[in-house]
């Protein structure tokens, strides 16, 4: 099977090379002075405050007013907008998959970024997907960030900053209806308690809808949703020179469980009832949507609480930033268990036909100390440290499906006859996570700066396996692993003016190794799957990317290119074996990724914006000891294009003070592979969405309408090898009102 190699990476930056040449340059000369300018967007993806245009690094920044106009709700709306990144959500709120530059996440395993909320580093993936709202700015940023933000930062970072209170008392509430007996309240108030030194900001949202898909089998909603949010922060500057932040977070979810149906079981004439296995639900591939139709309850719940404390204390020599956080952290599920029918035990033909639950409980509580010297020096460093320590306790089970519902178990197994335990894996992971880092950018003459990255991460891990495991594995086994790596980036520079900025930047990348449950490696070997382990090795990367950053018009056109190549050495994936429920992390011993992006924004008019964006990504598995012959294959969750197009109209109606809003988005897909045998393929996928309303000219208050994936594109979230399914909602619309005070 194919590939480009090093090929597509020439044909990338031969790309880059000849995008930012005369025509546009001439054409910026006619442009009549005074005309409407790009907004000035303001990026910290190096800790420090630069703009999108002079920052030497791969980024797509949102602005409040960005995240407002596109109606972004949670995480993976403003991943639809961002090239080269995508994100399946199939399973419950506390289970993602992103893809970013051909890096991706795996189940029970962590992120390829690292996301950071208001200068707080999440630990683990369990808590990435949340609501958005009252949000100041969303950035993407590709490519390695290892070197700044460390542990799990392969393929990037992405940048979170809440609304900051001030001076000035102001705020929101919003009310929202839609698809699935959705409906939404949310609001935001803060300003000061005490003048320029005192200042407080409340944010709450709480959505709740019945759901989008069908379960044909109990003939109700099989994918509710219910979240509830409250953020507060205080703000504290008793002087010019010191700053004391404290956010705290309480989040409640219900919702999907597993979400998953087998497409290789034969069915009754209900439609509904499995009597055995074949293809009448097939075709076995990525393409084959199926309706929901298990007979238990697809059911999840997380709760987190989080408290961030961070201090900014400014000296003559720099500013000592102190960041201290403490997460709180528990995740239930379950649902039917393979085949995902009506099938009940105890049946001989179905004897594994049952139930499944998972659970998660993990607290964790994190110090990052950072100096950084004052921005206006032209040699700015900053040196740093960081400690992470979390306990983790996960449990999955399995058990009889009698037709009795599912009994909720978290650290032990039940032998209730309702819904007796025929499995039991689960442990407790002690673990820690330390580092040391630096960072210096040295300004050479007028137009270069060099800057230097270096971080040392180490992680340990301890799993200590239940005394109650059963059947597989050791009751009461430790065991123990320590992971680590040098983490350097060099990035160069050249601005020769305020329009242009070419970039070069080398760096490795660091996700750490992990353990699976306990004696799963035996029981993939019991069904053929040999070579797996018990220990997950870690994932390093190696990148080198070159890009650029071109105004023109007078500041009407922003163009960005970017160019990149990776190694992965040892890149997380999974295997799941459905009759057990068993999800088994693997290492791919090499993927080799080239690629690039290009993103174009216009303001077309005073009242007209438009954007472009496509993002390329080439995957190879170039070595899997597990398979050799999938060597030469696509790696697994990897889209290889995305191409965004839309715009945005504002125009004054000339009556009661309104404008007409609109706004158009289009999102392809590309084809993708789910397995390292690329046994099957996912067409690519087209999305519309549209939004149309009224505006307050002097921006009091607003009513748009939306639907989303106005094509009804019918199509499968994810698919797992194997023949298990995920299905997507189609058409969804909604309407929101909003009143700013």
């Amino acid at each position: 099977m194919k590939k480009i190699s090093s090929t597509g990476l020439t044909h990338t930056f031969a790309l880059l090379a000849v995008l930012p040449v005369a025509p546009l340059a001439q054409a910026q000369a006619g442009t009549p002075e005074g005309a409407m300018v790009l907004e000035e967007v303001t990026v910290t993806a190096r800790r420090r405050d630069e703009s999108l245009q002079e920052a030497p690094y791969a980024v797509t920044a949102f602005t409040a007013q960005a995240l407002q106009d596109a109606n972004v709700q949670r995480m993976e709306d403003f991943i639809a907008l961002t090239p080269n990144v995508t994100l399946a959500t199939s399973q419950g709120v506390g289970t993602s998959f992103l893809s970013i530059r051909g890096l991706t996440q795996v189940r029970n395993g962590e992120a390829p970024v690292a996301t950071i909320i208001d200068g707080v580093l999440q630990f683990s993936g369990i808590q990435f997907r949340q609501e958005l709202f009252d949000v100041e700015s969303v950035q993407v940023v590709k490519g390695p960030q290892g070197a700044i933000y460390g542990r799990n930062a392969t393929g990037g970072a992405i940048i979170i900053n809440t609304r900051r209170p001030t001076n000035e008392t102001e705020g929101y509430i919003s009310a929202g209806a839609g698809s699935g007996d959705e409906y939404l309240l949310e609001g935001s108030y803060g300003g000061s308690l005490i003048d320029d030194r005192l200042f407080a900001q409340v944010s709450a949202r709480h959505i709740d809808r019945d759901g989008y898909l069908t379960n044909i089998t109990r003939n109700e909603e099989a994918d509710r949703f219910e979240d509830s949010v409250l953020r507060g922060r205080l703000i504290y500057e008793p002087t010019a020179n010191l700053t004391i932040d404290l956010r705290t977070t309480l989040a409640q979810h219900k919702g999907r469980g597993i979400g998953f149906q087998f497409q290789g079981v034969d069915l009754a004439p209900d439609g509904v009832t499995a009597i055995g296995f074949g293809t009448d639900t097939g075709p076995i591939d990525a393409n084959n949507v199926l309706p929901v139709r298990d007979n238990n309850v697809d059911y999840g719940e997380r709760d987190m609480y989080d408290v961030a404390l961070k201090v900014d204390w400014a000296t003559d020599l720099g500013t000592l930033i102190s960041t201290t956080s403490f997460t709180d952290l528990e995740e239930w599920s379950d649902s039917d268990q393979f085949p995902y029918t009506a099938a009940m035990s105890p049946p001989e033909l179905f004897g594994n036909d049952g139930t499944q639950t998972g659970f998660f409980d993990i607290e964790a509580w994190s110090q990052e100390l950072r100096f950084r010297s004052p921005d206006e020096q032209p040699v700015r460093w900053e040196v740093g440290v960081y400690y992470l320590e979390w306990d983790r306790f996960v449990s999955l089970s399995t058990g009889v499906d009698t037709g009795a519902g599912i009994i909720r178990l978290e650290r032990e197994p039940t032998t209730d006859p309702r819904n007796p335990s025929t499995s039991f894996l689960a442990d407790d992971n002690s673990n820690t996570a330390m580092a040391v880092f630096g960072q210096t950018s040295v300004d050479i003459g007028t137009d270069f700066e060099l800057s230097l990255a270096l971080r040392y991460d180490e992680e340990e891990r301890v799993q200590d396996v239940s005394p109650l495991q059963f059947p597989a594995g050791v009751p009461g086994a430790r065991n123990k692993e320590t992971f680590d790596m040098v983490q350097p980036k060099v990035t160069l520079r050249y601005q020769p003016s305020d329009e242009h900025n070419w970039y070069a930047t080398w760096g490795r990348g660091f996700r750490s190794g992990q353990f699976n449950q306990n004696g799963i490696s035996d029981v993939a070997a019991s069904v053929g799957l040999a070579g797996l382990s018990d220990v997950v090795d870690q994932e390093e990367s190696e990148s080198f990317e070159v890009g650029y950053k071109g105004l023109y018009f007078n500041d009407r056109l922003r163009l960005i290119g970017a160019g990149f190549a990776t190694k992965v050495e040892g890149q997380q994936f999974f295997s799941f074996i459905g009759a057990v429920s068993a999800q088994i992390l693997t290492n791919i011993d090499e993927v080799q990724l080239y690629g690039g992006e290009l993103e174009l924004n216009l303001r077309a008019t005073e009242n007209l914006d438009l954007y472009a964006s496509v993002g390329y990504t080439d995957s190879e598995i170039k070595e899997y000891v597990v398979d050799p012959t999938a060597e030469g294959n696509d790696a697994p969750y990897v889209a290889d294009t995305t191409f965004n197009l839309g715009g945005q109209y504002e125009v004054p109606l000339n009556f009661a003070n309104l404008n007409l809003f609109a706004r158009v988005d289009y999102e392809r897909r590309g084809e993708q592979y789910w397995d390292v045998q690329n046994s099957t393929a996912r067409d690519p996928l087209d999305f519309l969405s549209l939004r149309i309303g009224v505006t307050d000219a002097d921006d009091k208050w607003s009513a748009i309408w939306q639907v989303q994936n106005a094509l009804d594109e019918e199509y499968n979230s994810e698919w797992v090898a194997g023949g298990f399914s995920a299905r997507a909602p189609g058409k969804i619309w909604n309407l929101r009102l909003r009143y700013n005070f």
